[in-house]
């Protein structure tokens, strides 16, 4: 019916990638099926632990320091973390070809939620929503000297029905529709952008009951003593001191319940793909902005803890004649990297400027996964931890500027429980993966980093052996 493809995002908040796993007990029948239809990308990273640079990243292709969105947007003042509003857009790219755009749900992308102003014709985002009642049957709520007390988890009565994300995707089926009968001839690109599964996690008792308690296992790494990495990890752990396990358990069972809400939504916009016969010329996304750590190292949420659980995200595309129906793809990819595939798997230029780059040469065997690197950065959200992180052939390095570095084996460690950074035998990889940090830095930019030649800065394992811009002093 479509001369080009339609494209469908859908975004989740803080959803870890093992949800999606195959031994996961979280219940995601409609994903399952939709990973069928898709390339399934094992090596999915994000580019930065909260929310508004990786949503930033995702829609310029840069790195958060090159947007300037380090921060999130209501954290901290607009000087803090500001947003490029002149960096070219995977929205915008899609509008100068023709396409419409809806976005509904959340966008912590910059401070104006105007979208007309980034290409989008249709949009209710987070200031734009109605609020939606939660009555609490239960809930789980986090207590300190001083602090106001703060719901992590709980349970409401409301029904599927009536929460922010039916409503978010009813949205969305209603543009799909309004498209195909007022403009069947052009195509479309809709985001949908869920508040699910980010804490607290409040979800209605009905979902709740799908999961026993008993049968939730707590992670392999729950137990780690923290006591070989920095010391600021070990004192977010203490936070959570007064939970007992079956209040883990419980708070587990929320979060997975909260992620098969926004599973039972899926199904219904598949289903208006498939009923006006869109589905098959439908390029479809499923990704996340960020993890969650749900007690992996004794921890939740997310921040300056640079884990897999937190960083390695859930990303299914579902590429319209590719031929790639179900198949795993090993290849790593960077948050700032979507954008342009997605631009390369449409047939387009990418955009103007960007630090990302397609993995379609990567698909197709046209260059080695062996030479690809996954990377973030941390910008400390109010506290300034700052932190560089670089993965290569499951070797994961973390440049920490609070604290002493980390360095994991991925291939013998999944579960990060032993910072190798010290040992002797892992010294030459060490090394390899910090000189591929500064190539990063130097490529993209980071001169804030990359110019830290004063004495007190001098501390990575190797130094970057250049400069971006020289002082006026000390010539």
């Amino acid at each position: 019916m479509f001369e080009k493809q339609n494209v469908l995002f859908i975004i989740t908040d803080q959803q870890q990638k093992q949800t999606l796993d195959a031994d996961s007990i979280c219940m995601t029948p409609n994903i399952e099926n939709l990973k069928k239809d898709s390339i399934n990308f094992d090596k999915a990273y994000t580019c930065n632990a909260i929310c508004s640079p990786s949503r930033a990243s995702l829609m310029t292709g840069l790195l958060p320091h090159n947007h300037g969105m380090v921060d999130c947007t209501h954290n901290v003042p607009e000087y803090r973390a500001n947003f490029c509003e002149n960096s070219d857009m995977l929205s915008r790219k899609l509008k100068r070809n023709g396409y419409r755009l809806g976005y509904y749900g959340k966008w912590h992308i910059e401070r104006s939620n105007q979208l007309e102003n980034f290409g989008f014709d249709d949009y209710e985002t987070e200031v734009h929503l109605p609020s939606f009642s939660r009555t609490m049957i239960e809930s789980y709520q986090v207590e300190h000297h001083g602090y106001n007390d703060r719901i992590l988890s709980g349970v409401c009565k409301e029904r599927i029905d009536e929460t922010e994300e039916y409503y978010i995707f009813s949205k969305g089926i209603e543009f799909i529709q309004n498209q195909v009968d007022n403009n069947p001839n052009q195509p479309w690109s809709l985001f949908l952008s869920t508040y699910a599964p980010h804490d607290p996690y409040i979800v209605p008792e009905e979902l709740y009951e799908m999961y026993d308690i008993e049968n939730i296992n707590l992670p392999d790494n729950f137990e780690d003593d923290l006591k070989d990495k920095p010391s600021i990890y070990k004192r977010l752990q203490t936070l959570w001191k007064d939970l007992e396990l079956d209040d883990y358990r419980k708070v587990i069972a929320c979060y997975y319940a909260y992620c098969t809400l926004v599973d039972t939504q899926l199904k219904r916009v598949i289903d208006i793909l498939k009923q006006t016969g869109q589905y098959d010329n439908t390029l479809i996304v499923y990704l996340s902005d960020h993890g969650d750590m749900m007690g992996a190292h004794g921890l939740f949420c997310k921040g300056v803890t640079p884990f897999e659980e937190v960083y390695n995200i859930p990303l299914i595309i579902k590429w319209p004649n590719s031929n790639l129906r179900g198949y795993n793809c090993s290849t790593y990819v960077s948050m700032h990297d979507i954008a342009p595939t997605i631009l390369d798997m449409l047939g387009y230029d990418s955009l103007e400027n960007t630090d990302g780059e397609s993995i379609v040469p990567y698909i197709n065997g046209l260059k080695k996964d062996n030479d690809k690197v996954a990377y973030a950065e941390f910008h400390g959200q109010r506290m300034f931890y700052t932190q560089r992180i670089i993965w290569k052939n499951n070797f994961k390095y973390i440049f920490n500027g609070f604290d002493y570095d980390e360095f994991y084996d991925l291939n013998n460690d999944p579960f990060e429980l032993n910072n190798v950074i010290n040992e002797v035998g892992y010294q030459i990889k060490v090394e390899e993966l910090a000189r591929e940090m500064w190539e990063v830095v130097k490529r993209s930019g980071d001169f804030n980093l990359l110019d830290t030649d004063y004495y007190m800065f001098r501390f990575a394992p190797i130094g970057p052996e250049a400069k971006l811009r020289e002082s006026l002093y000390n010539k």
